[in-house]
């Protein structure tokens, strides 16, 4: 050993090698305790999968027609309206009603000379989808109608993610802020032009109608009318009617109870917009980014500029 250059070994004390026995055993029991834990982690995660995807299943199968399961049939007189109101909100696609393109079977029982005007993208400057000003003296009814959602159009987009969770307050309640803003725009550009056709035609209804994103937007109008209505000449409140077909939910459920008898909802059966709860559509917010994958499509296949644009759209 020695002719190797290494040191002579020394006697150790008793002492020593006690207390360096007894290290091995701390250091046993510590790695113990972390094994046990990490054993235990693939348990817990298994467990916190296990409650999301039972949260997220519930949440899928969750329908927004549970809302209304318990609610009572409306009558005829109640759903009258409806059918026509639908041919007008498809009016609002045609540029030209006296040589309509895409008219449904029977036209849409509409005279092109009791139109107001109508107003397209270009002249709102995309704050708000086409719509429609019609005075329907067959049925003594002022309607504006507003078309769906155009998905070619940006402003659209715009329109419907502008707004976050309690962003804007209306009479106690919370609304949609994108929706709420085109709406005071149409309020605003028209409000002197419905007046000025109310009181021409009095005993007149004044009847908001739209579709899908429209719909939103004609929800925020009859809100603003009632609150407004002596802006309007006065009218009296059973007066003033707001059909949304196949709305989104833009307002807090106190509003909705609060205006029942102004705006009704229509929606088919298992409509997945309307049908849709408010945490799931956050859900569906945050896992597609709708207007990119409409450009990449729009990027992809450069016909579908040239494709007509012949229905609503959800």
């Amino acid at each position: 050993m020695l002719g190797l250059g290494l040191p002579p070994r020394l006697p150790v004390p008793r002492s020593t090698l006690s207390a360096d026995a007894s290290l091995p055993a701390t250091s046993t029991s510590g790695s113990t305790s972390v094994m046990s834990i990490a054993c235990c982690l693939p348990v817990v995660e298994c467990v916190y999968c296990l409650a999301c995807a039972r949260w997220a299943w519930q949440r899928c199968l969750h329908s927004g027609g549970y809302d209304s399961e318990t609610w009572g049939v409306a009558s005829s007189a109640e759903f009258e309206p409806v059918p026509r109101l639908c041919r007008q909100i498809l009016s609002v696609y045609e540029d030209d009603l006296e040589n309509p393109q895409w008219a449904p079977p029977g036209g849409y029982g509409m005279e092109p000379r009791w139109v107001v005007h109508r107003r397209t993208y270009e002249d709102t400057r995309g704050r708000v989808p086409t719509y429609l000003l019609y005075v329907d003296h067959q049925h003594s009814d002022v309607v504006l109608a507003v078309r769906g959602m155009n998905m070619a159009k940006e402003s659209d987009y715009a329109m419907l993610l502008d707004n976050k969770l309690g962003q804007r307050r209306f009479d106690g309640g919370y609304v949609h802020n994108g929706l709420l803003k085109a709406a005071e725009w149409v309020f605003d550009a028209e409000c002197d032009v419905l007046r000025d056709l109310l009181d021409r035609n009095p005993g007149y209804t004044l009847t908001f109608a739209g579709h899908s994103l429209g719909s939103g937007v004609v929800s925020m109008l009859a809100l603003l009318a009632v609150h407004n209505r002596e802006q309007l000449g006065g009218i009296d409140r059973k007066r003033i009617r707001c059909f949304a077909i196949a709305p989104a939910r833009c307002m807090s459920l106190n509003l909705a109870v609060r205006y029942a008898d102004v705006i009704n909802a229509v929606i088919l059966q298992d409509d997945f917009l309307p049908r849709t709860d408010i945490p799931l559509e956050d859900i569906f917010k945050s896992l597609f980014w709708v207007p990119d994958v409409v450009l990449f499509v729009q990027l992809t296949v450069p016909s579908m500029w040239k494709m007509p644009n012949r229905h609503l759209y959800t």
